[in-house]
């Protein structure tokens, strides 16, 4: 009996220790902000934008496939939109489409860099509801390929220099503004930059590209909108699996066909998903919008070390975002076999695409892989690949700065770091800087997040405007 009692107090002290830490997990003290608005003109924002989506700046894996007269269409017009940026700023044309415009601050010291790319994926033109390079407006939107990505961000940080320079503003130190015109096709205009900066000794104070926005019922039991920053961005790599027999007539096959092989290697790998690891960009999150969650989920996020297991099993259970911050994900994309019904493959083929966790390696990505299937008869061969970035700072003036302007620019939403599941340009940039965030400035509902690289990509013409606003903010600090 004694015992028991013993086991009792020392299960109530473990769940008051527990209830006291997520008692005492509350929100970390906010920046203060700055309660003075930001005039710009939203309707010129708007008609800028609007004439950069008409240049079908479409990037192609296969050079001969692309307009060249439209990038250059596009080039053409910028000193037209941002007359002022022209008339201050140096632009330096690299190779591959870099573009890499310098504003020249009053002060020596390390400079600011925004980042973009003009380049889209292509359109498949019957399944739009308008024309993806008319520009039109319609009952205030503007529907267009670009409008969210990133043609909205490229036009949103020429437009708020172009504004600031018109009143006579010098940022405290220089600006740089690199944009690509290939990112879609992992093009090198931006390894062509960076190049430029290593080349010249120059290291950043931040930099900031395309990633995150301000979204909403994103985080379990957060209701208010979060503004997430990527500090970090999932590496990828695409995996070929593949088994070769002497094929012949499906009447006499043997026990295993190539497909059935490759069918059990699959379901192999969806079965043994690849281990939590929680990383410095999804523990920060955590950490952050967790103080934020109701009492329950309080528990958990206060108590990571000993709750982990559950947010483990919900993510091999569901997937989606919470589990793709935790893990390498794997999806099986593709699968090929014979051309005929009747006739069993020479060789059989499927492909999968991974999204590597910040704490493995494609090296090691594919020895797990291997080690799953464990059938010698099975060649893994690694495709196109790219490793995770490096993982950036938040203890420093320049996350200070992004968290700042956007905190101000969307009131009431919760700035947090995240980590980014797609790719972008801002990796090549680790190689110069742990100072690289990730947040397309925009406020997204879930519907329009899915017209990006989809059908009718669209954008409200208010948030055009708000996203030049963010700009100005920024560079003010800068």
């Amino acid at each position: 009996m004694v015992y028991l009692w013993i086991c009792l107090g020392i299960f109530a002290l473990l769940i008051g220790i527990l209830l006291l830490r997520a008692a005492l997990f509350r929100p970390k003290t906010a920046p203060v902000l700055s309660a003075e608005p930001e005039e710009l003109d939203g309707d010129e924002a708007v008609l800028a934008l609007q004439k950069l989506v008409q240049c079908r700046t479409v990037s192609r894996y296969n050079p001969a496939e692309e307009e060249d007269e439209e990038f250059e269409k596009l080039i053409a017009l910028l000193p037209e939109l941002y007359p002022e940026v022209f008339r201050v700023c140096s632009l330096d044309r690299l190779p591959d489409r870099g573009l890499l415009f310098r504003w020249k601050g009053r002060e020596e010291g390390n400079p600011s860099v925004l980042m973009a790319h003009y380049d889209v994926v292509p359109v498949n033109r019957d399944q739009w509801e308008k024309d993806p390079f008319g520009g039109e407006i319609e009952n205030g939107i503007l529907w267009g390929r670009g409008t969210l990505d990133t043609k909205v961000t490229f036009n949103g940080i020429l437009f708020a220099a172009n504004t600031l320079i018109s009143r006579g503003f010098v940022p405290k130190r220089d600006v740089y503004f690199a944009f690509s015109g290939g990112e879609e096709v992992n093009g090198m205009g931006a390894v062509h930059i960076v190049d430029y900066f290593a080349e010249n000794g120059i290291d950043p104070a931040l930099v900031l590209d395309e990633g995150g926005a301000v979204v909403e019922k994103v985080f379990p039991g957060v209701k208010a909108p979060c503004g997430v920053v990527g500090i970090a961005e999932k590496g990828m790599m695409n995996v070929t699996f593949s088994v070769k027999s002497q094929g012949g007539h499906a009447s006499a096959p043997k026990p295993h066909t190539p497909v059935g092989i490759l069918s059990k290697a699959c379901c192999a790998v969806e079965n043994h998903p690849f281990p939590m690891r929680l990383t410095k960009p999804a523990a920060e999150m955590f950490d952050t919008l967790g103080r934020h969650s109701s009492f329950l989920y309080r528990i958990i996020f206060a108590n990571i070390g000993l709750f982990g297991w559950v947010l483990d099993l919900l993510g091999k259970k569901q997937g989606g975002e919470i589990n793709a911050l935790l893990r390498t994900t794997v999806a099986f994309t593709q699968m090929e076999g014979s051309s005929a019904p009747n006739v069993i493959p020479p060789e059989a083929t499927m492909t999968a695409n991974l999204r590597l966790n910040p704490a493995d390696s494609v090296e090691g990505a594919k020895k797990r892989l291997e080690k799953i299937i464990n059938d010698p008869n099975i060649t893994v061969t690694v495709g196109s690949h790219m490793e995770p970035s490096r993982i950036s700072r938040t203890d420093c003036e320049g996350w200070k700065i992004v968290e700042k302007a956007v905190a101000e620019t969307w009131t009431g939403c919760l700035v947090s770091p995240y980590l980014m599941v797609q790719c972008s340009d801002s990796r090549h940039y680790g190689r110069i800087s742990d100072k690289v965030y990730r947040f397309s400035a925009m406020a997204l509902s879930s519907e329009e997040r899915a017209t990006i690289h989809g059908n009718n990509e669209r954008i409200p013409l208010e948030k055009v405007g708000k996203t030049a606003e963010f700009y100005v903010r920024l560079m003010k600090e800068c």
